[in-house]
């Protein structure tokens, strides 16, 4: 079978391509908004792709009203991020997470989960997450005006 792509809509390339690459890495990213809201939310594409330096990286396209993600805008303006990893037991927390909210309210507050103070970055890490990966950007890189790609360099990793 043979599926070009081009030919696809949308919806059914994005279920094609994260339904190919398995297991797959769900990045967990948390963030402080510019009014002190702790965002935390996943992303589907992400991976880690480099030993050295150690670099991660994640893509962004829009929030379904059109607007740009929360955690996007808190990645640009600060520079920083923290990439979560869940595991079977925060697993159903990282899926509420994933709910389009008002950037006023915290997917911390309505998951249960505790932000953490990083010990690098800004943005808090989220307590519970099996470990966490404080990133610094080290490039962005757009995509036409939906989509953005971040390359972030690993500065420290916590482990429970």
């Amino acid at each position: 079978m043979d599926l070009e792509l081009a030919r696809l809509p949308v919806l059914e390339r994005y279920k094609l391509l994260i339904g190919l690459v398995i297991p797959r890495p769900i990045a967990w990213v948390s963030t402080w908004s510019e009014n002190g809201v702790a965002n935390c939310a996943p992303f589907s594409f992400f991976n880690v792709i480099s030993e050295e330096p150690p670099l991660c990286i994640l893509s962004f396209n829009r929030r379904s009203d059109g607007a740009m993600k929360h955690t996007l805008k808190n990645i640009r303006r600060s520079g920083e991020f923290v990439v979560n990893l869940a595991d079977e037991g925060t697993a159903n927390a990282m899926h509420a997470t994933s709910d389009e909210i008002p950037e006023s309210e915290s997917e911390f507050a309505r998951s249960g989960l505790t932000p953490v103070p990083a010990t690098m970055v800004k943005h808090p890490r989220i307590g519970e997450a099996a470990a966490s990966l404080e990133c610094r950007v080290e490039r962005r890189i757009e995509f036409g005006p939906e989509r953005e790609m971040v390359v972030g360099e690993i500065l420290l990793i916590h482990a429970r």
